[in-house]
């Protein structure tokens, strides 16, 4: 602007107008990053649901010499890692009373199967 003449009425409006403007460019901003970050959970929601589906009905954990087992857990079990390996009932039944193995203390594999220690 000029320094030498005062603003004017409408200079003040066109000044408020880009600021408003600007505002809500910024606002409109935030909220796009909101959505995406909720698309982004919800995606990875559905993914672990899908997985949870798709998960052994059982699974026993190995330690990271990959041949003692570490736990057994119920399938889809979050405390299972990259170790377990799905098996069926039977091997879970026999893992816990014949081998020994632990029951994993989040999933509790032995109460779901009617195993009581």
């Amino acid at each position: 602007m000029n320094e030498d003449r005062p603003l004017t009425r409408l200079d003040m409006l066109r000044f408020a107008r880009r600021v408003v403007e600007h505002q809500a460019a910024r606002q409109l901003a935030l909220m796009d990053r909101w959505i995406a970050d909720e698309e982004r959970r919800e995606a990875e929601r559905q993914r672990r649901l899908a997985a949870r589906r798709n998960a052994p009905e059982w699974a026993v954990e190995h330690g990271l010499n990959g041949r003692t087992a570490v736990y057994v857990h119920v399938g889809g079990c979050t405390g299972a890692g990259g170790r377990a390996k799905g098996v069926g009932r039977e091997q879970a039944v026999r893992a816990l009373t014949e081998a020994g193995v632990p029951a994993c203390p989040l999933c509790r594999p032995d109460t779901a199967l009617g195993i009581l220690e």
